[in-house]
């Protein structure tokens, strides 16, 4: 749980109205840090236009102390002279205080501008150059709207220090509020913050606009589906640079993301898994070569792809030239994979090298997958949750075998069994948690098992 401290110059009276933490910058200078004092966070509002100002000293003293604050020093000397808006947010006009505005359609700019320089005030000028403002040049008007935001910005990704329960860490689970099939479901979600708090987290669903300084949390658990090029993943490589623990961490969402790798890892470490071949060109050869070592129907993949997505069957050569042709020019490499149908899929859930859930997934209604994207009504087929000690062996051991290649991470392993024999299709990073779905054996001990992993992460940093 963090303490948060507004640093002022002179105790600016509009402030101290409204906020009991406003303290001057020569009582910072003097009575911290404290002895025994919890982690604390520093909003520095204090005028640091000028080299070597208090504004500057403040931002310096509170890295020295090991204090996080905003803003920092490299951005204030950023934006000491101005700093020149790029050209695709030069539509910004306005005022910007914590990131946010009322304009609506400058939301995500002015986001954009506050993730680049994060400063509590920035002005946007004629000339299209970027400043830090200062508490002195606002205007009536314009300090009550900082007031909202300031108090707006403390109250939810700043908490002021005043639960009645004290909280260890901080926790961002990020989330798409907007994505059609999340790897969690809002109960799901739900439940993840309840365990967090009762092994002393203080978890927040935040989405990635709404998180605008991931450094001030201690933990980043993923929950919007991944991608190698795609903000979710520099997300978790800045996180893991600034030492927080991850789930899933960016080597896991690398690896699990292109089906390339998969393929090329299991092959290299006798994972049991179905024939693929990786095709990197469209050639008469090359249909030749895939027709005599596969039988129609077969499988095309893309690299890239979750939920289903990216996955096609074809029936015959025209189908296969034809969706090759479509695949190349999207991708330089394309996996064929034999075709096997099976009533369902095995999903194993595994974290750090332990199976905690399974889940028999049926087939979506008429459709050889789970999941069929052009079904209106029967978008995925039903479930069936078993505890873990109901699995095949040949099942289990492929799933575990399978993770090992990845990492120690959360992941879900999808597997077909077929006459005894046990194939794996892929590991997910990211894997899909629903609410009386994977927990519908475990109920909510299952959220207590990934935070309790969370916390002993966290322990084991801390004494590291």
């Amino acid at each position: 749980m963090f303490k948060t401290l507004i640093v002022v110059d002179n105790n600016e009276q509009f402030l101290a109205q409204s906020f009991e933490n406003v303290i001057s910058f020569n009582t910072y200078l003097r009575e911290y840090p404290k002895h025994n004092e919890p982690k604390t966070r520093i909003i520095n509002l204090c005028d640091s236009s000028q080299y070597l100002s208090k504004g500057y000293y403040c931002s310096l003293l509170a890295e020295a102390r090991k204090h996080q604050v905003l803003p920092s020093v490299k951005t204030i000397n950023a934006l000491r002279n101005g700093h020149i808006v790029p050209v695709e947010h030069r539509d910004v006009t306005d005022v910007i205080y914590f990131g946010e505005t009322d304009n609506e359609s400058q939301v995500k700019p002015v986001k954009a501008l506050f993730n680049l320089f994060p400063a509590p005030i920035l002005f946007v000028n004629d000339l299209d150059e970027l400043k830090q403002g200062s508490l002195s040049s606002l205007t009536s008007e314009q300090q009550t709207a900082f007031v909202n935001k300031l108090t707006q910005f403390t109250q939810t990704q700043w908490r002021i220090s005043g639960s009645k329960r004290r909280y260890r860490w901080d926790m961002a689970i990020l989330v798409d509020h907007n994505e059609k099939v999340p790897p969690s479901d809002k109960d799901a979600i739900a439940r993840f913050i309840k365990a967090a708090a009762k092994h002393g987290i203080y978890a927040q669903a935040l989405s990635i606009e709404e998180i605008s300084n991931i450094a001030q949390f201690d933990a980043l658990f993923i929950r919007q589906t991944t991608a190698i090029d795609h903000p979710t993943y520099r997300l978790a490589t800045k996180a893991q640079n600034l030492g927080l623990v991850v789930i899933d961490d960016a080597d896991s969402i690398l690896r699990c993301c292109n089906k390339v790798y998969l393929h090329d890892a299991f092959n290299y470490q006798k994972v049991p898994s179905l024939k693929t071949h990786v095709v990197a060109e469209l050639t008469n050869e090359t249909i030749e070569e895939l027709e005599q070592n596969f039988t129609y129907p077969l499988v095309l993949k893309m690299p890239e792809g979750s939920f289903s997505k990216g996955v096609y069957k074809v029936s015959n050569r025209e189908e296969l030239e034809t969706k090759l042709s479509e695949l190349f020019a999207f991708s330089a490499l394309v996996l064929a994979q034999e075709y096997m149908y099976t009533e369902y899929d095995w999903r194993v859930g595994i974290l750090n090298g332990r199976a905690i859930y399974a889940c028999r997934y049926l087939m979506a209604r008429n459709h050889w997958q789970i999941y069929n994207h052009d079904a209106k009504r029967f978008f995925s087929g039903g479930f069936e949750t078993l505890p873990t000690f109901e699995l095949p062996k040949v099942v289990l051991d492929a799933a575990l075998k399978a993770c090992k290649v990845v990492g120690k991470g959360l992941y879900g392993v999808d597997v077909k069994e077929q006459q005894g024999r046990a194939y794996v299709l892929e590991v997910n990073d990211n894997p899909s948690i629903d609410h009386k779905v994977e927990d519908a054996y475990l109920g909510d001990e299952l959220y207590m098992i990934i935070m309790d992993e969370f916390k002993q992460r966290l322990e084991s940093r801390g004494r590291g």
